[in-house]
């Protein structure tokens, strides 16, 4: 009985400290974007203990001066690629160029193309779902950030917070409906997968809660059409035109107008639009020199 008393004891006393360290602002923020990180983790499969904890650390629980006044949660900066709005900010350096975004909700589907797109991080997309110290370890080794104590801290708040939790409810659910997940791709800046043997339009939407008629809407095709292995497909309505680094693309044998405009991520109608040409036009020869944009 004393046993038991002394063992009772020291527990009150371990969930003591643990409240005293707990930050109310972090627990606000979680409350607030645990939802999103959720869902993000079903589109993208980044456990979304990481994504929160990223969140949490970047801008400091939603605080810092890039979210406040930019909406960038997770400290990323404008890159080459980046053709949004940008906002000044000091960082490694004065004055860097910092990504902004009208809602926060854009900036955690940013992260998560971020991490998708680079293929330096293209290895953390092996790991299992509520692998969340393999995640953190490795993004620090991709250099994701230059602290070097970037990984422990985030497998600190993870536990401090429980946000493993999130990629235990959520995360193992949907890992045992989806035990083979395809692997997300970025294009355009939209995602996409490439469709598999056994895949089926059913199967598709149920694994990225995404309704089959947005589906065929998004990727310009018909209802009645059989899925075929190696087909591009975009889990977003494509864009009017090309990324900045693809003006145009001549067309090479296999091709046609459809396959293109899935290759850059081009409705197709506008494809046909920027090229002034219509779907009752014959199809375009070997060789032809089609504008993106």
């Amino acid at each position: 009985m004393k046993n038991i008393l002394t063992l009772f004891i020291c527990l009150l006393c371990a969930l003591s400290v643990q409240a005293q360290t707990r930050n109310k602002q972090y627990e606000d923020y979680i409350k607030k974007y645990r939802d999103i990180a959720v869902r993000e983790m079903k589109r993208y499969h980044i456990p979304a203990s990481i994504t929160l904890a990223q969140g949490l650390l970047e801008s400091g629980a939603g605080q810092s001066t890039l979210a406040r006044k930019s909406n960038n949660h997770f400290g990323i900066k404008c890159g080459g690629d980046w053709r949004g709005p940008t906002v000044s900010h000091d960082d490694d350096a004065r004055g860097e160029c910092f990504r902004a975004y009208k809602h926060p909700e854009e900036s955690y589907e940013d992260h998560s193309k971020f991490l998708a797109g680079r293929p330096r991080y293209a290895s953390l997309f092996k790991l299992k779902i509520t692998d969340y110290k393999g995640w953190a370890h490795g993004l620090k080794k991709a250099g994701y950030a230059t602290n070097p104590r970037y990984a422990e801290k985030l497998i600190g708040i993870i536990e401090l917070y429980n946000l493993h939790k999130y990629d235990t409810k959520d995360g193992i659910k949907w890992m045992k409906q989806n035990p083979e997940p395809h692997q997300p791709y970025v294009s355009n800046e939209l995602l996409y997968i490439v469709v598999r043997a056994g895949d089926t339009w059913k199967s598709i939407s149920k694994e990225f809660d995404i309704s089959q008629s947005k589906l065929r809407k998004y990727n310009d095709l018909y209802k009645g059409y059989n899925l075929q292995v190696g087909d591009i497909l975009y889990l977003e309505k494509k864009k009017r035109k090309a990324s900045k680094d693809n003006i145009v693309h001549v067309l090479r044998s296999g091709e046609s107008m459809y396959t293109v405009s899935q290759k850059y991520g081009i409705r197709l109608k506008n494809l046909y639009k920027l090229n002034k040409m219509s779907p009752e036009d014959p199809a375009p020869a070997l060789g032809t020199i089609l504008r993106l944009r």
